[in-house]
């Protein structure tokens, strides 16, 4: 049963609940499987590539480890862009809504970084201060964008000093990797419930233009290649 606050509304939660649940038409589930479809696939390929890294890691074999997670900072790299690339279409998009979805704040809870918890926290500050559902939907969005972002660059900053050889605490420094790879995985599933919610509120005549705006978006960005795995010696 919904509860409701005192002007008799549902709570936000509830209406998240509701639109999560609910089933698209069959036009807006073709968009939703489409691209959720492909951020699940990229997604699952950088977490391959992750878990290569610390096996090889654990069975000694450094150099692999140090290719592999050169592969995963890469494979994230490409993901990061596509999830940022798509808060700021949602945002877009909002403006033709003219209720926007309830959204609910992160919770520092599901995230294990510094960063993760205090986007979360701060994200939890302003939903509370900020009464407008508007308000709350662009600045989830906002903050979503941005986290998937450094998430992004952090995790490469501790990729890279894997696969140079230069991590003054490895041991800490795959950790650190352990702990990002789960924050963004945290932030795809966040994501991935206001698109939904968008989908469910947005009038059909601009459907076709979100939909152009993320299949554009889910080619990867093209990003070279920065990291180099350096022949592992054995210590005098």
């Amino acid at each position: 049963m919904f509860s409701r606050r005192k002007d008799g509304s549902p709570s936000p939660r509830q209406s998240v609940l509701s639109d999560w649940s609910a089933k698209l038409p069959r036009d807006k589930n073709r968009v939703f499987t489409s691209v959720v479809t492909r951020w699940e696939s990229a997604y699952a390929m950088m977490s391959v590539a992750l878990q290569d890294a610390f096996t090889f890691r654990s069975r000694g074999q450094l150099v692999c480890a140090r290719q592999q997670v050169g592969v995963s900072s890469e494979l994230l790299g490409r993901t990061a862009h596509m999830l940022g690339s798509a808060c700021q279409s949602l945002m877009r998009s909002g403006e033709h809504i003219a209720a926007v979805p309830h959204v609910e704040p992160l919770r520092t809870e599901f995230f294990r970084g510094d960063t993760g918890q205090s986007a979360a926290s701060w994200n939890g500050i302003l939903h509370h201060v900020l009464f407008a559902e508007r308000s709350r939907f662009f600045h989830k969005l906002r903050i979503l964008a941005t986290t998937v972002e450094h998430i992004d660059e952090e995790f490469h900053q501790a990729a890279s000093d894997v696969a140079d050889g230069v991590a003054t605490e490895p041991q800490n420094t795959w950790m650190r990797l352990d702990s990002l790879h789960y924050d963004f995985n945290t932030c795809l599933r966040e994501t991935e419930v206001v698109l939904k919610s968008v989908l469910q509120a947005i009038p059909s005549e601009f459907l076709g233009g979100l939909s152009a705006e993320l299949e554009k978006q889910l080619a990867p960005a093209p990003r070279p290649v920065r990291l180099r795995a350096r022949p592992y010696r054995i210590p005098a």
